[in-house]
């Protein structure tokens, strides 16, 4: 019966049809179960989707002509035709499967990039190995693609990498850097040219470039996040700048032009605007240009909508701006860069967001329409632009107009429905009633030897069932089929037809038809060959040779491959040489092509799109020509090129990276005699990861997940994991001294069976012990692996292995998650101290500590068992499935996901107040109270709507406002002491003070609720400024502090926002965990905290 019930409902779902009775009937035929049974069981897993609503109505038909013992060649054509089409959609699907298939190794291949200790990078020495003159990757020492990126278009662009190696100060000019942002530029020139260097002449496939990151992250707020790849530019270009401003005379501003930075990436425009009539216009340089991806399609139409913020006219677009405002390069730079906004905010998720549209870009652009010269010449080409625009939307318009014609909400192409009416009036006419449906007398024709046919065919298709081979023709009833049987009754006619028409009116009818339908059909020809001159008049309207005189080829483009939030950077740089394309993704450099370019670069079709166009003016060779010898004139190649100092030290390099390759190669060839011993070491799975011994028993047959009720899900698995026990290996108990004994006894058979060792890796996890990890396991990422809450699932799996063995996966699973939670549980009734909070160290004991709902705390957990991260190993991969399975059990009206959510976002600000916190202690320790009041302030406001939910719910409140005091003391008392200094540079930078954070933060403690440790260091404030108003002060300090006193004394007349959340380091719980014990350490030490 439930076989029954599970047919139908399959059939109801597949072939839409509602009719219970229907598919009773069909499905009570003898001989229909069966071939039902298999076929839905089997052929519906490899169908095409999109072909199973037409499999399963020729099988339901193909059921009743079955049994009805009609003829049924139409429908075995239609079946033939089916399968064909099927293996064809089949192949499709395996290529399409094929490419998905390469795209996630590639993305594993990525994030398991850590287990190998050298990046990327394979163990093999032989792939360290540069070959031939091949270009250098760049290694990614953690979030730094945007380095690669950014670096490599600029090392390959040889005027540039000309300008880097060269660059030398005098011994007069580093005495007189005695700034920090002297030295640091100093220092990343320095870098960066011992990093280009290695690019050069390095033996090694790859670089690492940490000592040039390290400099620039000092830069950026936080080493934590993804950089921005503008934001790097700009700071890289902004350092470069400097420092050759040194190397160029010192610190003379006024030579700036001279600098080889400005020359070559920075040019300048002319920004006229009309007002009142006249002409306005100012000059304003510019480095990377910033272009706007939405409403554009090309380049092109990106540039005229930033450069004329009037009503202009898109090549392409309907889009007019408007604006009163114009913009023309008056000097272009060498090196032009394009920076794609390809990033928006959205306001109702309160988020940014990619912009995934294509944007088309050309190898070659021609800059002259936007030069500020060429302005007459250009407004001319733009007012003809405007006019053939209205000229070709008019054409498109009269011919929509014949492409869809009628009154009626629907259209039709009116050529077409000439057509259709002609066909209707030389239609022959008929004079039956179009309600009478005379049939044939099918019987008439019929093949004595059809009864026995359908017979034979019957038990062909159905031998197993007796009873269906036992129908007798007379039980069968004759049915007409509309679908199955195709052939028309003979005397209804297949079309319409006009009941009577003369001769006379058929011709004059026939005539206008034809001579309408000539006429239309010639309008269109007219009307398209008009769109085509057109549009090829837009196309060539700066095509003319005057406009194409300034050339600039694109040298390099920047891909961004991910969302807003995050992302992966890769580069393509045109290798002017060898006029090919390099692909430069961190420390892998291959061939590419345009139509690869094209495909990861346009967008819109992938979440990978350009982010950022480096274009060289095509008419100055010097760019892209190598160095060449002053004497012979010939060209210097690689080690050649460097200077004797750069030279040398790429020599060391590669001395060390030999002793390198053969320490290697010698722990190598010592490998192969420990490896039995490693094998059966590595054999056996969290031996220390449990405190009682167990007896090594044989692995039992997992229960067979086929026999429990009907779940299909568990078929699925259960077939999941036979598969992965084919190719996985075995994994044994922990076992006693005796077990250990029989393990050696048995250690040349086992070593038979072993895998190879590229299957399974040994990883160490802390508090866990060894554990075998599958190579194929796609899921694992060993960061993710080593986090304490991820330990806890991992322990509480091996504690449940018994359990496994003997009761199946289900049963495992509820006694891990029992280990798990009764763990978690334990942990939430130890008190927090100083230096630790328990609340860190997992999400469920800030929800145990806050009485979160049971149906909250289970469900969270069930989440951790489902962790994809767990497919490591056979038994990890089975719990895993079924806590996925359990998870899709939970039905919405069994869980309130808004109060589940609003449980989750109180411990994710939870920890962001506590990162606030740890982030302004360590400022405060480093002296650096303008941004620990800033992280303070912001922890405080959070944690007291935190802590209106609940006292547990948050941080101590007073420890916050404790260093709240300090900082802000501390920062007070530096403004007061700048103030006093009577210096005109020290009044400001103490006003400066005081009103952006002495002040605010003032006013937002008298907004809450004060304690009196707050109100004394207030009036103490107070009282400090106003004893000034009796000194002796110059007018400068009279007026500066007449400007702020008022803001001192009264907090109430100001409506403070704080300003943007700061960036924070990691909010991770086992980072957090170590960052509050080093920072209370330090405190209670009084040293400087140093959280690595």
């Amino acid at each position: 019966m439930f076989q029954n019930q599970m047919l139908i409902n399959q059939l109801r779902e597949i072939t839409g049809i509602q009719d219970l009775q229907l598919l009773q009937s069909t499905l009570k035929r003898t001989g229909l179960k069966m071939i039902f049974g298999s076929v839905l069981d089997s052929c519906i897993s490899y169908l095409p989707l999109a072909l199973l609503p037409l499999f399963a109505f020729l099988a339901m038909s193909w059921a009743v002509g079955l049994f009805s013992g009609e003829p049924r060649d139409d429908l075995q054509a239609a079946i033939e035709l089916s399968l064909q089409e099927s293996q064809n959609a089949q192949t499709e699907e395996r290529e399409l499967n094929r490419a998905l298939e390469a795209s996630t190794e590639e993305s594993a291949a990525r994030v398991k990039r850590k287990r190998c200790e050298n990046a990327g990078e394979s163990c093999s020495p032989a792939d360290w190995i540069r070959l031939d003159d091949w270009p250098v990757g760049i290694r990614n020492v953690g979030n730094t693609c945007w380095f690669s990126a950014v670096i490599q278009s600029l090392f390959h662009l040889p005027v540039f990498r000309r300008l880097v190696l060269s660059y030398c100060l005098s011994e007069q000019v580093l005495e007189k850097c005695k700034s920090h942002s002297d030295k640091r530029n100093i220092a990343f020139m320095q870098e960066l040219r011992c990093l280009f260097a290695l690019m050069v002449g390095s033996t090694r496939r790859f670089v690492d470039p940490s000592a040039a990151v390290e400099l620039l992250r000092d830069a950026f707020r936080t080493s934590e996040a993804q950089q921005d790849v503008s934001e790097f530019t700009h700071k890289l270009l902004d350092w470069l700048e400097d420092a050759f401003q040194l190397a160029a005379n010192g610190n003379n501003p006024e030579d700036k032009q001279e600098n080889p930075m400005v020359q070559l990436f920075y040019g300048t425009f002319v920004a006229e605007r009309v007002h009142e009539g006249k002409i306005l216009s100012n000059i304003e340089q510019f480095g990377q240009y910033p272009l706007q991806v939405n409403g554009f399609n090309n380049l092109d139409e990106c540039l005229e909508g930033a450069m004329v913020e009037g009503e202009i006219e898109i090549l392409h677009s309907d889009q007019m701006v408007s604006s009163g405002q114009e913009r023309w390069f008056s000097k272009l730079p060498p090196v032009l860069t394009f920076e794609l906004s390809r990033f928006e905010f959205n306001q109702s998720l309160g988020r940014p967001e990619k912009i995934h549209k294509k944007l088309e870009f050309p190898q070659i652009i021609y800059m002259d329409r936007y030069l500020h010269k060429n302005v007459e010449q250009t407004h001319g080409r733009r007012g003809e632009v405007k006019r053939l625009k209205e000229q070709l939307t008019l054409l498109q318009q009269k011919l929509e107009s014949y492409k869809n014609y009628g009154s009626g909400p629907v259209k039709y192409p009116l050529a077409d429905m000439l057509q259709y009416v002609l066909e209707f009036a030389t239609t022959k006419p008929t004079s039956v009633s179009p309600t009478c449906t005379t049939v044939t007398n099918q019987s008439t024709p019929s093949d004595p030897n059809s009864d026995e046919n359908s017979q034979s065919d019957l038990g062909d298709m159905a031998p197993s069932d007796s009873t269906g081979s036992s129908i007798s023709t007379a039980q069968r009833t004759p049915i007409h089929k509309p679908f199955t049987q195709c052939r028309p009754p003979i005397e209804t006619p297949i079309h319409p037809a006009p009941h009577s028409i003369t001769e006379e009116e058929l011709r004059f009818v026939k005539g206008c038809l034809q001579r309408w339908r000539m006429e239309v059909e010639n309008n269109i020809n007219e009307l398209k060959a008009g769109i085509e001159r057109v549009s090829q008049d837009l196309e060539s309207m700066y095509l003319d040779s005057s406009l194409c005189q300034v050339p600039y080829r694109l040298h390099a483009v920047l891909v961004h491959e991910g969302q807003a939030s995050a992302g992966h950077y890769w580069a393509y740089i045109y290798d002017h040489t060898h006029r090919r394309w390099l692909k430069y993704n961190d420390v892998m450099v291959t061939e590419s092509s345009w139509e690869e370019l094209v495909r990861d670069s346009y967008g819109g079709m992938t979440n990978a799109s350009a982010y950022c166009l480096m274009y060289i003016n095509d008419k100055l060779p010097h760019l892209i020509s190598e160095d060449t010898d002053d004497e012979t004139g010939q060209v210097l190649q690689g080690m050649d090129s460097l200077p004797p100092i750069l030279r040398r030290y790429v020599r060391e390099d590669n001395r060390w990276f030999q002793q390198e390759l053969r320490e290697w190669e010698e722990q190598f060839c010592q490998r192969p005699p420990e490896e039995p011993q490693v094998s059966n070491t590595t054999s056996m799975a969290f031996t220390e990861s449990t405190d009682q011994a167990e007896p090594n028993l044989p692995e039992e047959p997992a229960q067979d997940p086929v026999k429990e009720p009907n779940t299909q899900e568990n078929t699925e698995d259960h077939t999941a994991i036979k598969s992965l026990e084919q190719h996985g290996t075995e994994e044994t108990e922990d076992s006693t001294a005796e077990s250990e004994n029989a393990t050696s006894h048995n250690a040349p058979g086992e070593a038979a069976e072993t895998e190879p060792e590229d299957v399974v890796s040994e990883v160490e996890i802390p508090n866990v012990g060894k554990i075998l990890v599958r190579s194929d396991a796609d899921g694992y990422n060993e960061e993710m692996m080593l986090t304490p809450a991820m330990q806890g699932v991992i322990m509480a799996i091996a504690k449940s292995r018994q359990v496994f063995d003997k009761d199946g996966p289900e049963a495992g699973l509820i006694k891990a998650f029992h280990e798990e939670y009764s763990r978690l549980f334990e942990l939430s009734q130890e008190e927090a101290t100083p230096q630790q909070d328990p609340r860190l160290q997992h999400i469920l004991v800030y929800f145990f500590q806050n009485k979160a709902p049971n149906r909250v705390i289970e469900r969270t957990l069930l989440e951790q068992f489902g962790d994809r991260n767990l497919s490591f190993d056979d038994r990890s991969i089975s719990i895993m499935r079924e806590a996925r399975g359990k998870l899709r059990l939970i039905k919405p009206e069994d869980m309130d996901m808004e109060e589940y959510l609003q449980w989750h976002e109180d411990y994710s600000m939870f920890r962001t107040v506590f990162a606030y916190l740890l982030t302004g202690l360590e400022q405060y320790q480093n002296g650096k109270y303008v941004e620990s009041l800033n992280y303070l302030a912001h922890a405080y406001q959070d944690n007291e709507s935190l802590l209106s939910g609940g006292e547990k719910k948050g941080v101590e409140q007073s420890l916050i406002a404790l260093y709240r005091r300090k900082c802000l003391k501390e920062l007070e008392e530096s403004a007061a002491t700048l103030f006093r200094s009577a210096e005109e540079s020290g009044v400001a930078e103490g006003v400066s003070i005081m009103n952006d954070s002495v002040i605010p933060c003032m006013h937002l403690i008298v907004r809450d609720s004060m304690s009196q440790e707050d109100l004394d260091m207030i009036e103490a404030i107070r009282n400090r400024w106003c004893s000034y108003l009796g000194q002796d002060m110059d007018e400068y300090q009279q007026e500066k502090l007449g400007e702020f006193l008022p803001r001192v004394l009264d907090c109430s007349s100001e409506n403070v926002v704080l300003k943007e959340p700061p960036k924070v380091q990691s909010k991770s719980p086992h980072d957090l965990c170590s960052r509050l014990a080093a920072v209370m350490e330090s405190l209670h030490s009084s040293s400087v905290v140093i959280v690595k």
